[in-house]
């Protein structure tokens, strides 16, 4: 959708003042740990595009709280692995020769919206170290949970995501929906049964460009409507429906819906394996 348009079906003047009041209505306040995902279409025209939302929320939160976004960069992993799109494979080697390694600087950010890619520019941004699904963070606990992000774990116990499990945070979906809602795939990495496959990335090791392999986790985001709705059902004074601009917001608690999803993805694992079983049995 083009600027245009976008302004077209916005009704009233959006600002930086006007999204900090909706986030307040929304029960956002100072000291308030975050974990957001945005869609600016959705918001409508807001004067001073993504940086206006960036400010705003920043500014609610305060540097006494914590803003988090994921930042993933995954086009740097196994070109064996791309659908959307694939590539010849005369092309696996060669790209996994070229791809430049990891730099949180440098490397730009894959499908995380405007509002992600401005959050990354701040100066006082810390980005964590995985090659391929990092997260950002401003505020308080940002330098803390971004330091380390092992290369095995990108969702699991000790990625951010781990670390920021148990503090009391909120989950924002700005305009997006459950299929965007990275602390999930926290709840998938504690189900049990989870599978892997052999990736890769280019990074920085002892000083030089390598490509290293590593296991990750077999992750689908299809079920996560699914599991809210559950979810939503079940603890409805976990969440709150509001409008920041004109976007559909939605406000959780990242525990409670974790361990909701924890619980129902190792059941939806074990059906889906029993139906393996059987499909297998009738050939």
């Amino acid at each position: 959708m083009h600027e245009f348009d976008v302004m077209l079906g916005t009704s009233e003047l959006i600002t930086k003042e006007t999204l900090m009041r909706d986030l307040s209505d929304a029960g956002i306040k100072p000291g308030d740990r975050i974990i957001v995902h945005t869609s600016m279409k959705a918001i409508g025209w807001v004067s001073g595009g993504a940086q206006a939302v960036t400010e705003a929320l920043l500014e609610t939160v305060t540097e006494k709280g914590t803003v988090v976004m994921p930042a993933q960069s995954a086009d740097n992993s196994d070109p064996a692995n791309w659908q959307m799109p694939p590539v010849p494979e005369d092309w696996h080697e060669p790209i996994r020769r070229s791809l430049p390694a990891y730099d949180p600087h440098l490397t730009h950010l894959r499908g995380m919206g405007k509002v992600a890619e401005c959050l990354h520019r701040h100066p006082a941004t810390v980005r964590s170290p995985h090659p391929a699904h990092s997260f950002i963070a401003h505020g308080r606990d940002a330098g803390e949970w971004m330091q380390d992000h092992p290369l095995d774990d990108s969702f699991g116990e000790g990625s951010p995501l781990g670390k920021m499990y148990g503090n009391g945070l909120k989950i924002i979906l700005l305009g997006a929906g459950y299929d965007s809602c990275t602390a999930l795939h926290l709840a998938e990495y504690r189900a049990p049964g989870l599978e892997t496959y052999r990736d890769g990335a280019a990074m920085t090791v002892d000083g030089e460009r390598r490509w290293v392999e590593y296991d990750m986790a077999k992750l689908d985001s299809d079920d996560f409507p699914v599991l809210a709705r559950a979810f939503e059902r079940e603890h409805p004074e976990e969440v709150a429906h509001c409008k920041i601009g004109q976007a559909k917001t939605t406000v959780v608690a990242m525990d409670p819906l974790v361990d909701f999803g924890m619980e129902w993805i190792g059941r939806l694992r074990v059906k889906k394996h029993a139906s393996n079983n059987e499909d297998n049995n009738c050939r």
